[in-house]
């Protein structure tokens, strides 16, 4: 290492007075760079990872760059992995408005990634296949993160503060009551395995099929109440930076968030994954596919994040997040070293929730866009806003954006208002 790097490592942090100060006076901070890190073991198969660290919103614009990491853990098969791995990218970015600003397309972003991994999941079920995959999807434009995820694999945030914080939710039924609830009142059946003798073992599952999720992209076997819906929190870093541990449940199962964090502080991003599934591998073996993706998103002016303290937590750890956001609506926090502001969180499954009420395109020429698949269809062949009841006179009226009739039927099966027929693979 250069006598120049030593210098930069050892320069001291910027006060947090000046940080603020240069926020309110509207100062250019300049954009992070990234430096990432990729580990895996194969026990299926199954595991798949996508690291594009050169995307840009308007092509051939370097000034409009973001970078994605996702992670997709298959099930019963990879094809669905696969296929998730291939197309969701380019359809969630179908989702966005062309020509928006680097503002309105963060704005946009939640809701365009419901979209795609909704558009994912109709695209897969109709080819007949019946693999399923978890989808953990991490989106970095500048110092703004923004997760998408479905089943159980898991993102987190280490921070200069020192403080672990979870930016997906799991959706495994054992562990999430709301999901429970959720699949009984759309038509599933949550239960343990029986076994001889009426003895029940075993995590809850879903009924037909036994899955343990209860979202994922694919499982068309297992019924459309295990829904593609996305849990999606965006949050935005300081410039202090920090680093993204983004693994399948093989980690996560051998480790807690905190344990994994605290294993790799203080190394590369690339020497840090593979510690990570080391330690993974030593505290519980190879018992499923393990596979771990760090970033470190570091300030411009340093070639490594600074050392976290190891100091114990305090009452300030409480900061480490501003204020819940309401219905998804931006908070005003200014960020500080080792604080992140939340700007969104939604995890509900119900589309009308997580699409909004925009009615795309001009509403007198009678063509309207489908919220989901992004296709041009007359206001007849669809479902749109204020369209009155649609299946009793009890029913609720749509208030959601417009959707056409394949993507109506898939809401619909997801909320149990049309029962799915599974194909059950023999």
């Amino acid at each position: 290492m250069s006598q120049t790097e030593v210098a930069r490592m050892k320069s001291p942090l910027v006060p947090l007075a000046t940080l603020i100060g240069r926020e309110i006076r509207g100062e250019k901070v300049q954009e992070p760079y990234l430096k990432y890190g990729q580990a895996a073991l194969a026990k299926k198969g199954e595991d798949y990872f996508l690291i594009k660290p050169d995307c840009q919103r308007i092509h051939a614009n370097p000034s409009t760059s973001f970078s994605v990491f996702a992670i997709f853990d298959g099930h019963n098969g990879n094809s669905a992995a696969i296929y998730a791995k291939e197309t969701l990218l380019d359809n969630v970015l179908s989702a966005i408005p062309q020509g928006s600003s680097r503002d309105e397309w963060l704005q946009a972003l939640p809701r365009a990634l419901v979209a795609g991994f909704v558009k994912t999941d109709i695209e897969f079920q109709q080819k007949g296949e019946t693999s399923g995959t978890t989808v953990t999807f991490v989106v970095i434009d500048g110092w703004t993160v923004t997760v998408a995820s479905v089943g159980d694999s898991r993102c987190i945030l280490d921070t200069q503060g020192g403080v672990v914080s979870l930016l997906t939710v799991d959706h495994r039924l054992e562990e999430n009551e709301e999901e429970r609830e959720r699949v009984t009142a759309s038509g599933g059946e949550v239960g343990r395995l029986n076994v001889f003798g009426g003895s029940e073992v075993g995590p809850l599952r879903c009924w037909p099929g036994g899955l343990c999720l209860s979202r994922s992209i694919g499982d068309t076997d297992v019924g459309e109440f295990i829904v593609p819906v996305p849990h999606v929190k965006q949050v935005k870093l300081s410039n202090a930076g920090g680093r993204l541990i983004i693994a399948s449940d093989g980690i996560w199962d051998a480790l807690s968030s905190d344990m994994a964090a605290k294993s790799c502080r203080g190394l590369p991003a690339e020497l840090a994954a593979k510690l990570v599934v080391k330690e993974a591998l030593r505290s519980r073996g190879l018992k499923d596919d393990t596979t771990c993706v760090v970033v470190d998103i570091i300030p411009s002016d340093r070639p490594v994040l600074p050392p976290t303290p190891r100091k114990k937590q305090s009452m300030l750890t409480s900061l480490i997040f501003g204020k819940k956001s309401q219905n998804g609506s931006k908070t005003n926090k200014l960020s500080a070293v080792g604080v992140v502001e939340e700007l969104f969180e939604e995890g509900s499954a119900m589309l009308a929730e997580r699409l909004g009420k925009d009615i795309p395109l001009d509403a007198n020429s009678g063509i309207f866009r489908c919220a989901v698949c992004q296709v041009d269809q007359p206001q007849s062949e669809g479902l749109s806003v204020n369209s009155g009841p649609f299946f009793s006179p009890s029913s609720k009226p749509w208030e959601g954006p417009f959707l056409c009739t394949t993507c109506r039927k898939k809401k619909d099966a997801m909320e149990g208002k049309r029962m799915s027929t599974p194909t059950v693979a023999l």
